[in-house]
């Protein structure tokens, strides 16, 4: 199998630097709106869970829109945040234009499929889509075939391969359903999108000299089309 070399003149271009520094302060702006719906939710007691995913419901659609941004504790805060981080930087440096199109189906997407088929309890909080970037960062690794990809995927599963045990269906408050929904539609959307954001490749100079000899023979490769007993 042939793994390509991006090019170090893109990778650490002026532009590569910025576009990271673009994804980080969006992270932590979207990871920051979190902490203030919690806080908030915290200090004036206004019981925003009930706007929570509530399967099977009309009352409970509201919650496509709201539950990835309603946490039930500290603890559940806190546990999302670093991935939240990681993999949502991760998403919007290295896949910046399939980014744009992933991100919101699987903020919504999750939602919509556990409306549909999970348990009628409340459903919170943003691991749903946290287990979806971290599926399409891991597959798109896999099915791109460049280093810099790989390496990325790689380093997401040493990270967050223990999160895996969240998938399991469990009978407790956790919500196994947007994990699982997360996690396939993330796969699905790796597959749709693994064309896209790919990095110029390194070439070397015996790649030139090969194409370059390619082109001096091809127009004795055409006159022998032409005429096979010249």
């Amino acid at each position: 199998m042939k793994i390509d070399q991006p090019d170090p003149g893109y990778t650490t271009s002026l532009r590569s630097r910025r576009n990271f520094v673009t994804a980080l302060r969006f992270s932590v702006l979207f990871t920051t709106l979190i902490w203030l719906v919690f806080i908030s939710n915290w200090l004036l007691g206004l019981n925003m869970q009930q706007y929570g995913l509530l399967p099977q419901q009309q009352s409970g659609l509201w919650g496509i829109l709201y539950t990835p941004l309603l946490h039930g504790s500290w603890q559940h805060l806190i546990a999302n945040t670093m991935p939240l981080l990681v993999v949502l930087t991760t998403m919007l440096f290295i896949y910046p234009n399939a980014s744009l199109r992933v991100a919101p189906v699987i903020y919504f997407g999750t939602s919509v499929v556990v409306w549909v088929f999970g348990r009628p309890d409340i459903h919170i909080g943003i691991s749903g889509v946290v287990y979806g970037l971290l599926s399409f960062i891991f597959v798109s690794g896999l099915l791109r075939r460049d280093i810099r990809s790989i390496s990325v995927s790689l380093l997401i599963w040493f990270m967050f391969s223990p999160l895996l045990a969240g998938l399991v269906p469990t009978a407790g408050p956790v919500s196994w359903e947007m994990h699982l929904a997360g996690f396939v539609l993330g796969i699905v959307l790796a597959v749709i999108y693994r064309d896209w954001d790919r990095p110029p490749v390194k070439r070397y100079a015996w790649e030139d000299e090969a194409d370059a000899a390619a082109e001096d023979l091809l127009p004795q490769r055409e006159a022998e089309q032409r005429d096979p007993l010249h």
